[in-house]
């Protein structure tokens, strides 16, 4: 299922908590063991809003859970086509095909590891180190996908 209009809203509500949350970050990172991972999934899951494009969707257009940063199809287009648009977005879950260099380099700088401007629909977050950090902790400690 292709939304354009739906898709575009999601993204650009995404790219807005991203912003809020730089400037009021919450919660805050525990001292206790796990307080990281929690803060990444915070990240993850509520302010960048990785799933809406990296979790595969069922029949009625839903997020799949049960595939949860599993990679997925791109489920909207631009409304004018882009050369470099990305039509999947890559597996997250235990970071299969990023190291945790590479993941600096797209959440903090907006590149791809090999130093290129990640792709459209993706965003440049500009994230700081520690919240980085504990994106790279969350989506580690998720199990990967187990065909890839």
């Amino acid at each position: 299922m292709k939304k354009t209009l739906a898709g575009v809203t999601t993204l650009v509500a995404g790219m807005c908590w991203v912003a809020m949350a730089a400037q009021n970050p919450t919660p805050k990172a525990g001292a206790a063991a796990g307080g990281s991972v929690e803060r990444g999934r915070y990240l993850v899951e509520n302010v960048a809003m990785c799933g809406e494009c990296h979790s595969p969707r069922d029949a009625e257009g839903q997020l799949d859970h049960s595939r949860w940063l599993q990679g997925a199809p791109m489920w909207f287009t631009p409304t004018v086509m882009q050369p470099d648009w990305a039509f999947r977005a890559p597996a997250l879950a235990g970071l299969p095909s990023f190291t945790d260099s590479d993941m600096e380099m797209i959440l903090e700088k907006g590149l791809q590891p090999d130093g290129r401007a990640i792709r459209p629909p993706m965003h440049v977050f500009h994230m700081n180190a520690e919240d980085t950090a504990a994106i790279i902790a969350y989506l580690r400690s998720l199990p990967p996908n187990k065909q890839q």
